[in-house]
């Protein structure tokens, strides 16, 4: 059965049939869908009922694959390369992540490459996740908006998080200070500029005050969001898609009861070495 690229937005995103990923994938298969990837940014594989060994063994024919270390609490404590993403209780709270605009792991020196999300439990109505184009949000800026931004290096801070709030977060500060991201990436494979900052983790403009920045980081968080740049995921069990950490953002919407088990699993691959530690938003 050949592979079918059909697009879910006009913005972003594409569906894979054709491919089971129980079983290997040809050499031929995965370069069509390497290169749908590149064209799409996030693609969606329905129907695909994976183990955790069968989830880690396609993940790694894109590349090497993070164990995150980084969060050893959250990770699953037999498969490290897996990623639990669920509203389980866990050190007496329940623990819905991402329920703001992001992108994975953009607070640490290697940011997320790509991440390859399955679906097991989802809640009878909501839990939805959305994905936005940072290519489009960064070509549909002025010229001199562009000018601007190009050269600036955005603080990223896993701290401030809206999960974050209420915790003892001594010990994540310690594994994960604050770092400096170009506001504007280059993807490497691309060549492409994509706006890299997102209103979960950004929290100032390396140079700039507080003052300074804010209205620039508002704007930006609210023009890369914009519609036309967006396609929002309606999970169905079994549902695996894989995003472009370095091209899109994404956001677990926080429309159903936390009540009703939500559980999906994430493998994540190690990105390229980018950014430096900033001890504060000094000029």
């Amino acid at each position: 059965m050949a592979i079918e690229i059909k697009r879910l937005a006009a913005g972003i995103g594409a569906e894979i049939s054709g491919v089971d990923l129980t079983r290997p994938v040809s050499n031929a298969d995965m370069e069509a869908i390497k290169q749908a990837w590149r064209d799409h940014l996030i693609l969606l594989f329905r129907g695909q009922q994976l183990t955790h060994e069968q989830h880690i063994e396609f993940s790694r024919r894109f590349g090497d694959l993070d164990d995150h270390d980084a969060i050893p609490k959250f990770r699953d404590p037999q498969y490290h390369e897996i990623l639990p993403v669920t509203n389980q209780e866990i050190d007496g709270r329940k623990q819905p992540v991402g329920r703001q605009w992001h992108s994975d792991l953009s607070t640490t020196l290697r940011p997320a490459r790509a991440s390859l999300l399955r679906c097991e439990v989802i809640p009878p109505v909501g839990g939805d996740t959305m994905f936005a184009n940072m290519y489009l949000a960064y070509d549909t800026l002025s010229e001199k908006m562009k000018e601007i931004i190009d050269d600036l290096w955005g603080i990223h801070d896993m701290t401030v998080a809206k999960a974050s709030q209420g915790r003892d977060l001594t010990e994540v500060r310690k594994r994960n200070p604050p770092v400096a991201q170009p506001v504007v990436r280059v993807h490497p494979e691309t060549g492409r500029k994509a706006i890299y900052v997102s209103e979960m983790t950004t929290t100032g403009i390396v140079g700039m005050s507080d003052e300074e920045a804010r209205p620039i980081l508002e704007y930006l968080f609210r023009h890369s969001v914009r519609p036309e740049f967006t396609y929002r995921h309606r999970w169905q069990v079994h549902d695996m898609i894989a995003w472009d950490n370095r091209c899109a953002m994404h956001l677990a919407l926080d429309d159903y009861d936390i009540n009703v088990p939500r559980k999906l699993y994430r493998t994540t691959l190690l990105g390229e070495p980018s950014g430096y530690i900033v001890q504060s938003n000094a000029a």
